[in-house]
């Protein structure tokens, strides 16, 4: 990735919608040169995807909670495969320390979390162990990634 390269993606990181004659003159290339690069940056998987982000008020997910889950070996890919499938887990994360994953959930309030809890994450057979905590403010949330200058990554 050179310096165009990075610089369209902290473009469109921070707004996919703009187009691409906005996104050229920003790089200082031609629009068919941005488009191609942005075409190679998606065939690469450095672009995953386009998506728009979404209050969660609106959508009965306004309660955002952490739960640290302690899986045993034996059934923890299956355990893994049914809470990925639910939609109500925004993130799960396999961690060091003395937890096994880290799940992000969004949820409509406590009373859904503990229906999740309950219903969906401790009949699982590989779940030995839940701990949740409930974000009371979020200060800061996002998906942006720090893309790095050239002269960082050498560095």
């Amino acid at each position: 990735m050179d310096h165009f390269d990075r610089k369209i993606c902290e473009i469109l990181q921070t707004d996919a919608r703009r187009s691409s004659t906005d996104v050229a003159a920003q790089v200082g290339l031609s629009v068919s040169a941005t488009n191609d690069r942005i075409r190679r940056l998606q065939k690469q998987g450095i672009i995953t995807g386009w998506q728009a982000r979404l209050a969660p008020a609106p959508f009965a997910a306004a309660t955002c909670a952490f739960v640290l889950l302690d899986l045993r070996y034996e059934g923890e890919a299956e355990a893994i495969a049914a809470l990925s499938a639910h939609d109500a887990v925004q993130e799960l994360h396999h961690i060091s320390g003395p937890h096994s994953y880290l799940m992000k959930l969004r949820l409509a309030d406590t009373a859904a979390l503990q229906r999740f809890l309950s219903e969906v994450v401790k009949p699982l057979p590989a779940v030995t162990r839940t701990e949740s905590i409930i974000a009371l403010d979020t200060a800061k949330e996002t998906l942006a990634i720090a893309v790095p200058t050239e002269e960082q990554e050498d560095g």
